[in-house]
């Protein structure tokens, strides 16, 4: 059976998935969002939410909810053979700054994180198809041929791009016949969701840190009863997943005879890797996720790179659907492949920092330094030396509307369009209508007022400057007033069009 034709086939209703179905629903594209599961993931693998991903996760309109579903992260108590213990906070405590709000990473199990992403895009009108799996594909210059296996049979998909969010073992990757190197770190862990009693929910309970034969963690979950623990076992041989079995490992590396597992909700035993695509994009064909890599769970950075892979591919595949050059596709692989190099070589670090019981972690996880200063969708007119540069993050500013209201930055960025900030023009100075482009202009008879200097601090702005920020919230452009033209050749090459007159 042949079916009709969508613009978009996602492959894996993750976390990765699952964004960019909703950044694409917001823009209005047509596509469909499988998963060879029955359901939807039920374990709480990946549950940290890095400050940067609290940024895009308010853009998407959910970060209140993901922080009511969750909680933030418990100190951490680390036990004594003695029975004593010492508590200290996993994260370096840092208050939060008006260029940057979210400063505390968020601990959320993430099927709730999936949860809420699946109950805002049905908001979108959109819901993903879960026993729907992908058997096979061909492609040619102007479309990708799926084959589909369903509860309605075989059936054929003819879309115009695949998306391949179908996690570390990729189908997508393997039929693409793309290089998946890296290494095998040497370590092998259990996790699992427990129901457990004899512990208390007000820390991250950790026993013989430093040692990777007698290690052991029970972390409470928020939202949920359960804790989730976590053990590194030999690498080879078979491991007891039951309730029973998680019990005796307990028994076996602490003396607290009082804990007792009553329950499994969800449990695994896997080798932990480190491992990078060759490439994120082979024709009409891309990867997302955990199908381009790979990481230790040490630094909660998995999950975060994953979401902020589709939602750096989301804008581009809209914008290229709705006539922008497709060379703007190829910005994707050059500005995420290289984020997800340099975390996975800050996760591995991670990982033998915890080897040795002495890992804590810094901004460095936050990812909030992270952004596209070498990518081709970088400028600078003329070249800047200080100050916030183009494939920066955009920061956050408060600011007051010219009516004497409270404004943000980041509210003025909410949505899928590009925003054009001018920082005090000269009166004639215009930029002319574009479809997607919201234009506010900073200072006198502008619409908006710094009046604490906020904005000024962050971006490092003359008068007369102007800052285009991307969607997905990175600097794509600055110029000065002289170079206006250079700007608007910018918007025509991302597909930002002048607008259409009636």
């Amino acid at each position: 059976m042949t079916i009709g034709s969508c613009d978009v086939l996602i492959v894996g209703a993750g976390a990765a998935g699952l964004t960019l179905a909703i950044e694409l629903a917001r823009r209005v594209v047509a596509f469909r969002l499988i998963d060879k599961l029955d359901e939807p993931f039920l374990g709480s693998r990946g549950k940290g939410i890095q400050p940067r991903s609290q940024e895009i996760f308010e853009d998407l309109g959910i970060l209140d909810r993901l922080v009511a579903a969750g909680g933030v992260y418990p100190p951490q108590r680390e036990y004594r053979e003695d029975g004593t213990y010492q508590e200290s906070l996993i994260m370096e405590a840092a208050d939060a700054t008006p260029d940057e709000p979210y400063h505390i990473p968020l601990l959320v199990p993430q099927f709730l994180t999936e949860a809420v992403l699946r109950e805002r895009l049905a908001e979108l009108g959109h819901r993903p198809e879960f026993g729907v799996e992908l058997t096979g594909f061909e492609q040619d210059p102007e479309r990708v041929i799926a084959e589909l296996a369903g509860p309605a049979g075989v059936e054929s998909a003819c879309v115009r791009y695949l998306v391949g969010t179908d996690g570390g073992r990729s189908f997508v990757r393997h039929r693409l016949d793309i290089g998946f190197p890296g290494e095998t770190l040497g370590v092998r862990a259990v996790v699992a969701d427990v129901l457990c009693s004899g512990v208390g929910r007000d820390a991250w309970h950790r026993f013989n840190e430093g040692s990777m034969e007698s290690q052991l963690s029970l972390c409470p979950l928020p939202g949920t009863d359960l804790f989730q623990l976590q053990a590194p076992i030999p690498l080879e041989g078979d491991v007891d997943l039951s309730a029973a079995g998680l019990d005796s490992l307990i028994a076996r590396r602490t003396s607290h005879r009082e804990i007792k597992i009553h329950s499994v909700a969800w449990a695994s035993a896997f080798t932990m890797n480190a491992r990078l695509a060759d490439r994120y994009q082979e024709g009409r064909v891309f990867l997302g996720g955990d199908a381009a890599h790979t990481h230790p769970p040490t630094g909660g950075q998995g999950l975060n790179t994953s979401v902020q892979d589709a939602y750096n591919l989301g804008w581009k595949l809209a914008a290229v659907l709705r006539g922008a050059p497709e060379t703007l596709l190829a910005t994707y692989e050059e500005e995420r492949r290289p984020v997800a190099a340099e975390m996975l070589g800050l996760a591995t670090s991670l990982l033998e920092a915890a080897k040795r019981g002495s890992m804590r972690r810094g901004r460095e996880v936050h990812q909030l330094d992270l952004g596209y200063p070498g990518s081709s969708l970088a400028l600078e007119a003329p070249a800047r030396e200080r100050g916030i540069l183009a494939g920066d993050r955009a920061p956050d500013a408060p600011l007051r509307g010219a009516a004497g209201q409270a404004r943000r930055l980041f509210e003025l960025f909410t949505g899928p369009h590009w925003t054009l900030l001018g920082h005090q023009p000269a009166p004639q100075t215009r930029i002319a209508a574009r479809s997607g482009l919201h234009v506010h202009i900073v200072g006198r008879d502008g619409d908006l007022q710094d009046v604490s200097g906020h904005l000024q601090a962050a971006y490092g702005v003359a008068a007369g400057d102007w800052v285009l920020v991307r969607p997905d919230g990175y600097v794509g452009a600055i110029v000065s007033s002289g170079e206006l033209s250079v700007l608007e050749q910018y918007l025509d090459r991302v597909g930002v069009r002048p607008a259409l007159h009636g």
